[in-house]
């Protein structure tokens, strides 16, 4: 089917250059969409029922702050963040 413009009202043959170009924009366009993965539903779902990043890593803090074998396996992270409630407490 060739392609055409519509120049005030007038009926314009798109000239072979530009078949040929819109020819390979087409093609780019289904390439990238093949690209697209969807993304399934259960992701977005997900992503709106978690707590925040920072209360996930609170709650890892807890979990460790009360076993002393994880302390000792975690013990970096562990220190860091207890270093950052002891400087800045929340009565404080």
């Amino acid at each position: 089917m060739t392609r055409h413009h519509n120049i005030n009202g007038n009926i314009v043959p798109f000239t072979a250059a530009e078949e040929a170009a819109r020819d390979t924009e087409e093609a780019l366009i289904a390439k990238q969409q093949k690209a697209i993965v969807p993304i399934a539903a259960h992701v977005g779902k997900r992503k709106l029922a978690y707590p925040t990043m920072g209360d996930q890593l609170d709650m890892l803090w807890h979990s460790i702050d009360q076993d002393a074998t994880l302390k000792s396996k975690y013990f970096t992270f562990y220190e860091a963040i207890k270093a950052v409630k002891v400087k800045f407490p929340k009565n404080g």
